[in-house]
């Protein structure tokens, strides 16, 4: 589950002159573009150790077996294992959406500990809490993406219409006493909910859960109307008739759902999003470890046999350079990051 536990509350002081200062620059996106940009990855990465690993490589999870970034990191561990000559374990060590791993990646000296880290770790976290002690900007670099996956647009199977259109103003129609439901405050499910409000013209209001089959249960009881899913929890109900889906929040249809229609299609610009989880390192390691690294990472999740494993497990497989997570780490920044601060959030995670 890709969580971050928040409150809503007046913004600290610290971010109250991020936001003054730098949404007059240009809102989120003045924050994004001074991360992750001290230099290019690619540049910094280039070459490779052919001598990298000397010992075992641990690839450090923030959430319990089974999680989805626990799954993407068992999917390659044994592959990289074989590609690096050394063993790979995958260890998890579940706490604050990820935040606690992050924390120890970051500080990690001895060339062999990375995370399968998600986005809020590589992007929002020090924006939803200035005061953790790790800094995305600075203690990462990042080796690549793993996979990708979007999330689904439902409301209700009452709802009337069928098209994606038909239902987005039925949506639009309930106002604000239409309710959505979240797996928690400051979840994706939740930003990207408030990102699509303000994109769509909708008013619906947030009401949170405990988790993701919460959501479900309070769509199929009447209490809230809509939510954003993860396919391999929407699809079931989608099928059965209980739930409608309006389409995926990726830019491109998803292999995941590929019948489904993205919410670009029913002309809803700028919402776009992804749940992804990345292969990152501290900034401590040498740069030609990160590129053998990636080049491993690279070759595994191109394997049929590895994208077909991510893609059962829910993952769009992403090979990509440095470069590639670094831009998505940006885009990331700047989407989700205008949403944070506009609506004062902070973290306790």
């Amino acid at each position: 589950m890709h969580v971050f536990t928040l409150i809503f509350s007046n913004p600290p002081e610290s971010v109250l002159k991020i936001t003054k200062r730098r949404l007059l620059e240009g809102g989120a996106a003045a924050i994004a573009t001074s991360l992750f940009t001290p230099a290019s990855w690619a540049q910094r990465a280039a070459g490779g150790d052919a001598a990298w690993p000397t010992k075992p490589v641990r690839i450090l999870v923030g959430f319990p077996a089974g999680a989805s970034p626990d799954l993407a990191a068992r999917a390659i561990a044994e592959p990289l294992s074989k590609l690096l000559r050394q063993p790979v374990t995958v260890e998890n060590k579940p706490g604050a959406s990820g935040n606690l791993v992050a924390a120890e990646v970051a500080k990690a000296t001895d060339d062999h500990t990375i995370g399968a880290l998600i986005n809020g770790n590589l992007t929002i976290a020090k924006l939803l809490n200035p005061s953790l002690d790790f800094d995305p900007e600075k203690d990462f670099a990042p080796v690549g993406l793993i996979g990708t996956a979007p999330l689904v647009l439902v409301v209700s199977g009452s709802a009337t219409g069928k098209s994606a259109a038909d239902l987005l103003l039925w949506v639009r129609n309930l106002g604000s006493a239409g309710k959505y439901g979240t797996p928690g405050v400051g979840t994706v499910g939740h930003l990207g909910m408030e990102l699509l409000k303000s994109r769509a013209a909708i008013t619906a209001q947030h009401k949170p859960y405990t988790g993701n089959p919460q959501v479900i249960a309070g769509i199929l009881a009447g209490e809230i109307q809509l939510a954003l899913l993860p396919p391999g929890l929407a699809m079931p109900h989608v099928k059965s008739g209980k739930l409608k889906a309006i389409g995926v929040t990726s830019p491109e249809r998803s292999p995941l759902v590929n019948e489904l229609p993205t919410i670009r299609d029913a002309d809803v610009r700028g919402a776009d999003l992804e749940i992804w989880t990345a292969l990152a390192a501290p900034v401590s390691m040498k740069p030609a470890a990160v590129a053998r690294l990636n080049a491993a990472l690279v070759e595994v999740i191109s394997s049929p046999e590895v994208s077909g494993e991510l893609l059962k497990t829910g993952w769009q497989a992403q090979p990509g350079s440095p470069d590639t997570l670094a831009k998505r780490m940006r885009a990331d920044t700047t989407r989700l990051g205008g949403v944070i601060l506009m609506k004062g959030i902070r973290s306790e995670a």
